[in-house]
């Protein structure tokens, strides 16, 4: 740690590795807490600014490469070389599975070089150097051999940020149902809508016109998973309803052209309200 001194009396501080500030005196002992004396110190003001920014930094970087994967978007290996010497791009870019732009799995991320390209450790776990111009971050539903790819990444002691090899994935069934509804996760009932309500805001989902909505890009398209939550008043109680999904054009879309990814994505948030129902002595999750 760089120990930075304070204005008063010889004490030091610094950020440790979980961004906290902490202070030694001049004896350089480290102290439990910094003292109530330096809490308007200038120099422990720019460090909590300091690790304020560097959280909401680590917060946008996991954002961005989570809406790479969700959306499957090419992205330039330029990109990928210019951020990698950042901690916190590189702590959530290791170990991602990446394709090249046919979507052949290539391997598991590890290093990335403006001259030399990609570092990848392959399916043969043997280490390789991809040049293609730009790749994908594949969301799991897309992955062929996804329960090999997670034994496998078990075996290297994979550790992955962000969620792709163990987000939870639902295929779409070959042939679906002629309809527009999924009620698989319909009937999980809550005491009070607002619970309900509560959940889908914890879930990144915002409610309008008495559903959950989930906006999901896939092939350039965005389309709208809807899980019927109820327009009631937010002390009754409700229960989920059916999961749709619609298209652009705010159409409800027949299953048969549901994407895998929106298919994915929408079963899975309609699954974590299902799962925060009220079970009759507990309180809603």
């Amino acid at each position: 740690m760089a120990w930075v001194e304070t204005d008063a009396g010889g004490y030091r501080v610094a950020l440790d590795e979980e961004g906290r500030v902490v202070c030694r005196n001049a004896a350089g002992r480290a102290l439990k807490s910094v003292p109530s004396k330096l809490g308007d110190d200038p120099v422990v003001t720019q460090l909590k600014q300091l690790a304020e920014w560097l959280a909401a930094h680590e917060r946008r970087c996991q954002e961005d490469v989570e809406r790479w994967m969700v959306r499957s978007l090419p992205v330039p290996a330029a990109v990928l070389a210019a951020v990698w010497p950042d901690e916190a791009w590189r702590a959530v870019l290791r170990d991602v599975v990446v394709t090249g732009p046919d979507g052949a799995v290539a391997g598991f991320l590890r290093d990335a070089d403006a001259e030399r390209g990609l570092g990848l450790v392959d399916l043969d776990g043997d280490t390789v150097r991809l040049t293609d111009g730009e790749v994908l971050i594949p969301h799991p539903v897309l992955l062929p051999d996804l329960d090999d790819l997670r034994e496998f990444a078990v075996e290297l002691g994979v550790s992955q940020r962000v969620q792709q090899l163990y987000r939870e994935v639902w295929h779409r069934p070959d042939e679906p149902s002629a309809g527009t509804e999924v009620t698989t996760y319909a009937g999980g009932r809550y005491r009070e809508l607002r619970e309900l309500v509560g959940r889908c805001t914890r879930l990144g989902c915002r409610v309008r016109g008495g559903s959950a909505v989930q906006p999901i890009t896939e092939g350039g398209r965005t389309v709208e998973a809807r899980v019927w939550v109820g327009d009631y008043y937010e002390y009754d109680a409700c229960e989920t309803g059916a999961l749709s999904w619609a298209g652009p054009d705010g159409r409800a879309l027949p299953l048969a052209e549901v994407g895998p990814v929106a298919w994915s994505e929408g079963m899975r948030t309609a699954a974590a309200l299902y799962a925060g129902r009220t079970i009759e002595g507990e309180e809603a999750a």
